[in-house]
């Protein structure tokens, strides 16, 4: 274990498990937020949430290797422990979990875990495996650092919802919390892969969320036709020259499901390349 700044920096899983045990035994309540660093004001609104819910705040940044294809970005993925550090000093996290990659996967290690029906569509069509190996990494750090609360954003949806029945199917003592999605004054959703686009793409990129509003609205006003709203969606995007469309889709808040009609509580959720970025982004009617 290490110090920076005021923050304790711990290493080893074995060493976090004591000090969670140690904790427990004191009475006090865990509240934790996984990360894979590069962090953004996003991270930092979930961290005061969970320090405000909790008595010990446990952070962990990890760039998790199993819920990255083989031709995505984790060897490029920005790693700043220094960075990330400076940027939460101010928040009142206790403790920083960041262990090495055979820390957490040993030799040998061959066990993983699947939510089978939420996996399925969305990023699951577009990302084989992704699902399994975020599943898999928030189980084994729920176990490592015991928590009580433990807090994820809103923009990755699909995977607080994945998350969110893991606990429930696998009978977790914790509570789940989402947190509504941060976004840039001009209403891009903060992502760490926004570091990857030139000022030109950033300009391109606005046209998600414009999609996703201007499905809202049209909502709003009394449309429920999903093939009319994807389609005023999609004319937006096209307008911007986003081609790169891995899906622009309506589905069921809870369960995912396809729809046939639009109803209040649906996920408008969108993914899309923008230059060499993957970025998604959702609203609900």
């Amino acid at each position: 274990m290490t110090e920076n700044s005021n923050i304790k920096i711990v290493n080893e899983v074995k060493e976090m498990q004591a000090l969670s045990n140690s904790l427990k035994k004191e009475g006090s309540l865990i509240s934790f937020v996984p990360t894979m660093g590069a962090l953004h004001e996003g991270h930092l609104s979930l961290m005061s949430t969970a320090k405000e819910k909790g008595d010990f705040l446990v952070v962990s940044i990890f760039v998790n290797p199993t819920q990255f294809g083989p031709n995505e970005d984790f060897n490029k993925y920005t790693r700043d422990l220094d960075g990330d550090i400076k940027k939460i000093s101010d928040i009142g996290v206790d403790v920083v979990f960041f262990p090495e990659v055979d820390e957490i996967y040993p030799e040998g290690f061959e066990t993983y875990i699947e939510v089978q029906q939420l996996q399925k569509p969305l990023c699951g069509e577009f990302r084989p495996g992704h699902f399994q190996g975020v599943a898999t990494v928030v189980l084994k750090l729920f176990n490592i650092v015991k928590p009580d609360i433990a807090i994820f954003g809103e923009k990755d949806y699909q995977q607080l919802l994945i998350i969110k029945k893991m606990v429930r199917d696998l009978h977790l003592e914790i509570e789940i919390i989402g947190m509504p999605i941060i976004r840039e004054g001009d209403g891009l959703a903060l992502s760490s892969r926004n570091a990857y686009l030139s000022d030109e793409q950033r300009l391109q990129a606005l046209a998600l969320s414009n999609s996703l509003n201007n499905i809202k609205r049209m909502f709003n006003d009394g449309e429920n036709n999903i093939g009319n709203l994807v389609e005023a969606g999609t004319s937006i995007l096209n307008e911007s020259s986003i081609k790169d469309i891995d899906y622009l889709e309506i589905r069921d808040g809870n369960t995912l499901e396809d729809q046939e009609e639009a109803k209040k509580g649906d996920i408008v959720a969108i993914a899309a390349k923008v230059g060499n970025a993957r970025l998604i982004d959702n609203t609900k009617l």
